[in-house]
């Protein structure tokens, strides 16, 4: 909807130069209305819009002419709402088979990760695995902790990680994801996990930034200190 206003926009200001888009671009007017047209060409396509360029130039000319339309204003408004609906229906419908592929593609990761070699599974459904256990104290949901961590999509997209920054994440741990919640609980501090989270105890259906709907994800976290 918002690129229909906006190529609006541009193509009431088009044809400043008549045709001067088939010819050489010598005056200030060519010149800008070329580069109009090549704002409204791109705007298309970036937004993957087809239409008939013909037709396209033709109610430019008109209406910038100041000529009567070949359509009433009502008439456009019927086609526009169309359209709009039309493509709202086509990315809800986009929208819903990735979440579905996600969801699918993170079931069956989990059902073979779930046999790894020391993987292990909690009651939520939950998977981690052990890569080094420290011999400090285990967090309480309402402690606040310092942490290192790196996150991941399953093709192994990197999300987010505080080594990166080369700085450490602290939070309360009862106001982060339930996976990282409950997985948190498990490791005394000095450990490092590896936990693989389906979307229930992530991001859900929803997502959020990088993290695409029903996404399963995983974690490496470094449990530094109980602050």
């Amino acid at each position: 909807m918002n690129s229909i206003k906006r190529c609006g926009a541009i193509i009431a200001m088009a044809l400043v130069a008549g045709t001067a888009v088939a010819q050489e671009l010598e005056t200030d007017e060519q010149k800008l209305g070329y580069i109009i047209g090549m704002d409204i060409g791109s705007a298309l396509r970036t937004e993957g819009t087809e239409v008939d360029i013909e037709s396209l130039l033709s109610a430019l000319r008109t209406t910038y002419n100041g000529e009567t339309p070949a359509l009433t204003t009502e008439q456009a408004q019927e086609i526009r709402d169309s359209y709009i609906a039309k493509r709202r229906a086509l990315a809800e419908a986009e929208a819903s088979a990735a979440k579905e592929k996600n969801r699918l593609e993170g079931e069956a990761f989990l059902a073979r990760n779930a046999t790894a070699e020391g993987v292990m599974t909690t009651e939520s459904g939950l998977q981690y695995k052990v890569t080094e256990m420290g011999a400090g104290a285990r967090p309480a949901a309402e402690d606040t902790v310092e942490v290192h961590y790196r996150g991941k999509l399953l093709d192994g997209t990197e999300f987010d990680s505080s080594y990166s920054r080369n700085q450490t994440a602290t939070f309360q741990l009862n106001r982060v994801i339930a996976g990282w919640t409950e997985g948190l609980q498990l490791m005394p501090v000095g450990s490092k996990f590896e936990f693989y989270i389906k979307p229930e105890l992530a991001y859900g259906e929803s997502g959020g930034g990088s993290i695409p709907p029903n996404a399963t994800l995983v974690f490496e976290v470094e449990l530094i200190s109980i602050q």
